[in-house]
């Protein structure tokens, strides 16, 4: 009845063993070999939650993923956009669960913070190999927050830039975008650039931004490359949106999990007999699908519940093997499972005489 915990010192400790690159490149392998053997076994509901705009604006999500082969998997997960300037903590904060649906035993408690930046990463470098233009090479990310760090980190894995253009309407968060991005030993420095300039340079644009609800696009449906690709990483609201809807009713779109993305991705702008082939069916007609290279594509990312399954089950597999984590035993299970009292102290023990004691005092100190 043991949990493993792996806080966040744990999956440091994770990375800092296996390292960054080593531990992206597995995740888009497992990923990928997710998308094309496993969505047969998989019961994955459209995330749910509570959206609120008190005390600030911010949503609390679940994400659950049922394999029928054995566990259940649910993130839950926050999206506050003022936490970086208002209390130093990331937009996106998330814990992620995983259960034997056998029992209903909690196998695994972990961060999921730095796991939903990796796996979204993944997820883009997949669609961005089998999408964007053979020898694409400049890339152009709209909004440079944390999100922007490992979508370069997962492009990196996949295409060979030369160029990265950078835009943020935050002018700190573009000028910081170097700095954060050092680690990865790209030998590329971001260049900040106006908005229209990287629209007419990229071969692959990448949207990770925190735009309001109806205050979409993030960039102008003007002068793009013929081949554009675009990653569409920051709709997960109804009415938020980041692509020019002109765009999207002349491109491909492939959306990660399509019931979602038509409630709260790109999708929600264009007629259900527009959207395209989802990642996994992507994935699985690779071949059918080379055409699309040449025109523009469109991948609608939201976030799917299979995504963080298959990056805690990696970064599990690493702390197992390397001794990382702490078991402790947080659910209740007594000598008799008939008895949820079994093996508690019996009344009229010393101990609860001592409690009953401490609770008339306050009482009788009243005149009650």
């Amino acid at each position: 009845m043991e949990t493993l915990i792996l806080t966040a010192a744990d999956l440091r400790g994770v990375v800092t063993e296996v390292g960054l690159d080593r531990l992206m490149d597995e995740l888009i392998e497992r990923l990928e070999n997710a998308l094309l053997e496993r969505t047969a076994t998989l019961e994955v509901p459209a995330r749910d939650g509570f959206s609120y705009h008190s005390p600030e604006p911010g949503l609390l999500e679940w994400m659950p993923c049922h394999d029928v082969l054995g566990r259940v998997t649910c993130k839950f997960v926050g999206y506050h956009p003022r936490n970086p300037e208002a209390r130093g903590l990331p937009t996106i904060l998330s814990t992620i669960g995983c259960w034997d649906a056998t029992s209903g035993h909690l196998r695994v408690i972990a961060d999921g913070t730095l796991l939903t930046a990796l796996r979204t990463g993944a997820a883009s470098a997949i669609a961005t190999r089998l999408l964007a233009r053979e020898g694409a090479v400049t890339l152009g990310l709209v909004g440079c927050g944390a999100q922007a760090v490992s979508q370069l980190h997962g492009l990196s894995r996949v295409v060979e830039l030369r160029r990265v253009l950078i835009h943020d309407i935050d002018p700190r968060a573009a000028s910081s975008f170097a700095h954060r991005v050092a680690p990865l030993g790209l030998h590329l420095r971001p260049e900040v650039v106006p908005l229209d300039e990287l629209v007419r340079e990229a071969d692959v644009i990448s949207t990770q931004t925190t735009v309001e609800v109806d205050h979409g696009p993030v960039f102008p449906d003007r002068n793009l490359r013929p081949w554009v690709h675009v990653n569409a990483v920051g709709s997960d609201f109804p009415g938020k949106t980041e692509v020019p809807v002109t765009l999207l009713d002349r491109a491909l779109i492939c959306p990660d999990f399509r019931a979602q993305a038509i409630r709260e991705g790109e999708c929600q702008q264009v007629a259900a007999e527009r959207i395209g082939p989802s990642l996994a069916d992507l994935v699985c007609a690779r071949e059918k699908m080379a055409h699309a290279r040449a025109e523009p594509t469109v991948f609608d990312s939201t976030g799917w519940a299979l995504e963080d399954d298959v990056a805690l089950e990696l970064v599990l597999s690493h702390a197992k093997a390397l001794g990382i984590g702490a078991r402790v035993e947080i659910e209740w299970a007594s000598e008799d499972p008939r008895d949820p009292y079994a093996g508690l102290p019996p009344r009229g023990t010393a101990v609860e005489a001592k409690q009953r004691a401490l609770d008339i005092a306050p009482r009788a100190a009243s005149g009650m």
